[in-house]
């Protein structure tokens, strides 16, 4: 875990009961949960394996192990684990490099929060080398700190990278908001007791108790998140 600014306090600016904000990145903040796929299609077509696209929706928003792992496996593919994840990094980073999209909404939340002071992490599945160059582009002082794949014993769906974030702001997860596009994330929020807000983008993700589902981050500002906690009174 890596703090970018000064750990902050455990309540925001007014006093609200919303404590802090917990952004994922892939598919979230950023356009590049294709991006993921691409390469992916990209390296097992070298291999000399062509993906199903119906894959795709068992492979995202995990993490590289359990993602690399599947389609080792579907695809009987001569390379080992280690190696691939070398080769999915290089080519994400590669695209990245090239442009990086972010999502329609997201830059204008993440203003708004810096703005009333509020704590908020971004929280990933993402290897650190991936979260730095794209906390470059969104800008590191909006975060207070980031927390990364490949920094936790058990990233998602497990609670640990959640929980890892709220203790590192100071705030208790069921005060805390978090933004997810994918079923993997959202579990991995709820476990750790979080209010969530799914905004999904590759496969549907149906709402439930505890969670709200909106079509695009458009519609999420600080008002928004700090309704979720009203509702929880």
């Amino acid at each position: 875990m890596t703090s970018t600014v000064p750990a902050l306090g455990t309540l925001t600016a007014d006093g609200s009961a919303l404590q802090a904000v917990l952004l994922d990145m892939d598919g979230t903040l950023v356009d590049t949960e294709g991006f993921w796929w691409d390469v992916e299609v990209e390296v097992f077509s070298a291999l000399g394996h062509a993906l199903d696209e119906s894959w795709r929706h068992v492979v995202v928003g995990g993490p590289m192990t359990r993602s690399a792992g599947f389609l080792i496996e579907a695809t009987g593919a001569d390379i080992t684990l280690a190696d691939l994840t070398v080769l999915l990094n290089e080519g994400f980073e590669d695209r990245i490099d090239r442009a990086l999209p972010l999502m329609p909404g997201a830059a204008r939340l993440l203003a708004e929060l810096h703005e009333h002071g509020v704590p908020t992490a971004l929280v990933s599945a993402s290897h650190r080398r991936i979260i730095d160059r794209v906390l470059s582009v969104l800008g590191p002082h909006h975060f207070a700190l980031s927390v990364a794949g490949d920094e936790v014993s058990r990233t998602k769906p497990f609670p640990d990278p959640y929980l890892l974030a709220a203790a590192g702001l100071g705030a208790r997860p069921d005060r805390c908001a978090v933004v997810e596009d994918t079923a993997t994330g959202v579990a991995a929020a709820e476990a750790a007791g979080c209010r969530v807000v799914a905004v999904p983008s590759v496969a549907p993700i149906t709402p439930a108790a505890g969670r709200t589902v909106v079509p695009s981050l458009e519609e999420v500002d600080l008002a928004f998140l700090r309704g979720l906690m009203t509702e929880m009174r």
